[in-house]
């Protein structure tokens, strides 16, 4: 996630492939609720259905006008966005939530606290006119991330695809119905290397911490190896990241330090704002945290950091996209496959939106495309088979 600078009738309308995706803009402010109304009106594919102050009246306006996705504050009167969001959940089960707060420890806090709950998204929010009408970025991400969700929301209407499991090379996936989006794609398996891997490369974005959440606490404890993370996340998300996944996980976790060396058993995240990679340094591996320009609008993002993995442990790296919007990863997995590592994809039907994961996988370069129950287990044939 790059960083930000800085009224219905009584029967819920049936939504059809060709409507535009309905939006309930839930805020206590009303110079916010009206500049994310606007901000997202503004493109043509995107209806803002209702726009209410509090919690408890988004519960109304969820029954009412059935929106795909709801952009829910955190902090308002008569009920929070913490507290709504299980009842906007429990009404409509397929509805997107995505909880909108400013950049602070405590509301970070909060919203990996709803993602837990069921929340499919965050977005830092503007806390002024001047922060939306300037911040490019956050008008493009806003936007991006209802388009992800609600498209997310119609196709789970849809039969879903069977997952595609390891395979042989050339394998051609069992056949079943995906969502629309990726109905008639094939996907083709590698077969996976022999070789144990000597660190793992995690990437990351939408639905990404509820993913790693139950991903980690799985492996943690039995991979030797350093395990390298980069979530799509900005500065203070990323520190409580850590934090909750150093609780859930119980081993070492820690927003990554420029110039530490990587010790294995422990976790590395990104920092917000920065890429993180690794480099050689006087005979140690160490990790380095750089501001280059984004890339696929991101700092951090996923390609740089596999990137320098492919480059400093050739074939011993074994990469996991696992699930986001967008293509982030792609690149950086041609380079681990370029040196003979192995790239492990999060399928379909467990993810937020198959968009990271589903570029590498439709581009032929993962040996496994699992879902998120059992991509640890599969993870730890690999990674623990010759070193136990």
């Amino acid at each position: 996630m790059s960083q930000p600078r800085t009224t219905a009738g009584s029967n819920p309308p049936t939504a059809t492939s060709g409507d535009p995706y309905r939006v309930v803009v839930v805020d206590d402010s009303a110079i916010i609720r009206g500049l994310l109304a606007r901000t997202l009106e503004a493109d043509p594919e995107i209806k803002v259905v209702e726009t209410v102050s509090n919690g408890q009246l988004a519960i109304g306006a969820v029954k009412r006008s059935a929106p795909d996705v709801v952009v829910l504050d955190i902090e308002m009167p008569v009920m929070d966005g913490l507290t709504a969001l299980p009842e906007l959940i429990k009404g409509d089960p397929t509805v997107k939530v995505i909880m909108a707060s400013t950049l602070t420890l405590r509301n970070a806090d909060i919203s990996m606290r709803a993602l837990a709950l069921g929340a499919a998204d965050y977005i830092p929010k503007p806390t002024s006119s001047g922060d939306i009408s300037q911040g490019y970025d956050f008008k493009r991400e806003l936007v991006a991330k209802v388009k992800a969700l609600g498209a997310a929301r119609r196709a789970s209407g849809t039969p879903r695809p069977v997952p595609v499991r390891h395979a042989e090379a050339g394998a051609k996936p069992a056949p079943g119905h995906a969502p629309s989006v990726y109905r008639d794609v094939e996907v083709r398996l590698r077969e996976a290397p022999t070789v144990v891997p000597a660190v793992v490369g995690i990437g990351t974005s939408t639905g990404g911490p509820q993913a790693l959440f139950q991903l980690l606490p799985a492996i943690a404890k039995n991979v030797r190896q350093p395990i390298l993370i980069t979530q799509h996340m900005p500065a203070t998300f990323t520190t409580i990241l850590a934090e909750h996944i150093q609780k859930l996980a119980g081993c070492p976790a820690a927003e990554a330090v420029d110039g530490e060396p990587l010790v294995g058993g422990k976790i590395y995240i990104a920092p917000g704002n920065y890429h993180m990679t690794v480099a050689t340094a006087e005979g140690r591996n160490v990790v380095r945290l750089d501001q280059n320009p984004p890339e696929n609008f991101c700092r951090p993002a996923v390609d740089p950091m596999l990137r320098s993995l492919a480059q400093v442990f050739g074939r011993n790296v074994l990469a996991v996209i696992l699930t986001g919007m967008g293509h982030d990863g792609l690149k950086g997995s041609e380079a681990v496959v370029g040196a003979g590592g192995v790239v492990i994809a999060q399928d379909a039907a467990t993810s937020v939106v198959w968009g990271m994961p589903g570029a590498v996988a439709t581009a032929g370069l993962c040996s496994a495309v699992l879902p998120i129950g059992e991509i640890g287990t599969y993870m730890l044939k690999l990674a623990v088979r010759k070193a136990a």
